[in-house]
Order: structure tokens, then sequence, then C-alpha cells
């Protein structure tokens, strides 16, 4: 971590990732200026009370607004000036980009402009973002690289997710506004999201309910356990986007640029079947669920696996926490939180 208190803006701060991140970033005597539309895609509840332990911390500050207020955002950055902007905020799921897909374009095109917008014109250092392991779409060479080419989505969110890293290269070319993609794969942890598989699975499973099993368990996902991806986003915060002096047009890599441009995974590169998470989740609370198998799904894909050498050269960090560990720590909190039932 940086020395010394700086001003980060940091988006989606009721969030899963976001409230995380400014609970370690508080720890760590940063000020935070926290941003969050506390939308009813998921409880309502969890946010407040995720927000309600950051609020009253010295250094911390809320402001109720949505990306897509495009005066709110600008008197946002004009007011604040943060040095450093980490832009978690989103519209999340790939399976709700098929119901509702305005949402996508609102939140992940419109709400994206605003903040590159306030970027670009407050002189901020650098903007780290969230993008995501599903804009790896229909590739299927394992482990997913941020050398490879990702023209292929599958979803509308993976499609935004991309169209997000498009937006930040021409800001790094024209305005040499530095920025830092991070590209997550399938986070868990306390205080996780409740349309996840992981918290899907442990309600059913407490409330003696089935369990939908897509793909007929044969799905694998480089889950990712949430401390890592907070430890990935502080270090890359540090790390400036800068030009890569080897970059080349004549066979571009996608994970650089000469302009001050970088892609990376945080994964834990080692993915895990369905089927072990679920056999560990009932180990964990002492009950043996109730599946349904059922085919995979339309904008799903059948396996992630993250490629973090990138990463590790950069910040000399890779996610390594077992998914045992995880799901340990994770059943702990929702037995703390919710009780059995």
């Amino acid at each position: 971590m940086g020395t010394g208190k700086r001003r980060i803006l940091l988006t989606g701060v009721a969030g899963f990732i976001g409230f995380h991140l400014g609970r370690r970033l508080l720890e760590a005597g940063e000020e935070v200026v926290g941003l969050d539309v506390l939308n009813a895609y998921y409880d309502v509840k969890l946010k407040l009370d995720r927000l309600s332990q950051l609020e009253g911390q010295p250094g911390f500050r809320f402001h109720k607004l949505d990306l897509a207020d495009r005066d709110g955002m600008q008197r946002l950055f004009r007011a604040e000036r943060p040095e450093i902007v980490v832009h978690l905020a989103a519209q999340a799921g790939v399976r709700y980009s098929l119901e509702n897909p305005h949402a996508y374009v609102d939140s992940n095109i419109v709400g994206f402009m605003n903040v590159l917008e306030g970027c670009r014109h407050t002189g901020v250092r650098h903007l780290v973002y969230a993008s995501s392991s599903s804009v790896y779409g229909a590739n299927t060479r394992m482990p997913f690289s941020v050398a490879d080419p990702v023209d292929h989505p599958i979803s509308l969110y993976a499609a935004s997710k991309k169209a997000n890293e498009m937006m930040a290269h021409c800001y790094s070319h024209l305005y040499g506004l530095p920025t830092t993609g991070l590209r997550f794969f399938t986070v868990y942890g306390p205080w996780g999201r409740p349309d996840m598989a992981l918290f899907l699975f442990t309600r059913a499973i407490l409330e003696g309910r089935p369990i939908q099993v897509y793909n007929h368990g044969r799905m694998q996902r480089d889950f990712t356990y949430v401390d890592d991806i907070v430890e990935g986003v502080a270090r890359v915060m540090d790390h400036v986007a800068a030009p890569n002096p080897e970059w080349s047009g004549d066979s571009p890599d996608p994970g650089s640029s000469r302009a001050p441009y970088r892609l990376y995974n945080i994964g834990n590169h080692n993915p895990v079947e369905l089927m072990h998470l679920i056999d560990t989740l009932e180990g964990c609370l002492g009950r043996e669920a109730r599946k349904e198998f059922l085919p995979l799904q339309p904008g799903d894909v059948p396996a992630t696996y993250a490629d973090v050498e990138a990463l590790f050269e950069a910040v000399g960090f890779r996610p390594a926490t077992p998914i045992e560990t995880g799901i340990e720590r994770f059943v702990e909190w929702y037995l703390a939180y919710y009780g059995r039932g």
C-alpha cells in the first residue's frame, strides 16, 4: 500500500468487493469517498449492513449516486477531486443481462463513460476498474491469458465489460490517463452476493430445498477468495499503468499498449469442479444437498481458469486461498448473519 493519506473514490462501496476493499483502505489510513446507488438487484439490507461497518470510520464519507447521472457525477468529481479511482460499481450478473439488458447499458456503458470523463477532467492519477473473466466468452484455450484476444462475448454483461476495456484504452491513448482493468474470476467469501452459486446453495441446503446444478455438474470455476481479490486490487492501485515500450502494432499485445493501459487477471489459477464445491459445502454445513441436474444456461461458460503470471510479474502477488478454507469462512459468516434457516 502507498504511504500517506490519499483520497480514493471507490464506486460500488456497498457491494461485495467494494465493502471489503473499503475496509482494507480505511484500516491503512486512506481517505475513502464511497459511491453506491444501493439498487435492489439483490437484498438492499445486506448492502446497508455492509455500509454501516464503514460509516462513522475516520476518513470515510458516502455519496448515494447513480453512475448514469451525468450531472451528479460531474459535481462529485469536481467536489472531491480524487487522486485514485477504483471503479467496482456495475450492473452485475450474466443471467440477469438476458432479462434486463438496458440496465447493463445504463450502468456499465453510460456509467463508465461518466467515470472516464470525471477522471479526465480532474487529473486522476490512476483509474483501476473491474472487468470480468466473462470477457473470455467463447474462448476455450486454458488458462485464459490477457495476451489472448477476447472478441466473442456470449452475454451482454460480458460485452459491456469488454466495452469498458476498449473505452479505457481510448482515454489512456487520447488523454494519457493511466488505466488498469482487472478481470475478476468468480469471487466468493463472507458478505458475498446472494445471486452467486455458493450463497444460493447454502441457503437452499439449510432450507431443505434442492439445489440447481447446471451443466449436470460438469462446470469448472476459478473460485477466488475475496481477500485475495482485495490484496490484488490494493497492489495494482500502487502500480500505476505505464506504456509498454515493447508494444507493436504489427503484433498487438491485448493486455498492454503504447498508452498507459494494462489488463490483469485476478483468479486463483486453480479451477474447481462444481461438484467439489458442493461436497465441501455439504461438509461445512453437515448436511447433504438434494441436487437437481440441469443443462448449461444461456450466457454461461463451462469452465474458467486464470493465467495470473502478468499480475505476478507486475505486483508480486497471485491468489492462493484454498477453496476449503474460503468456504469454511463463508459458512461461518453466513450462519452468524442469517442463522440456520
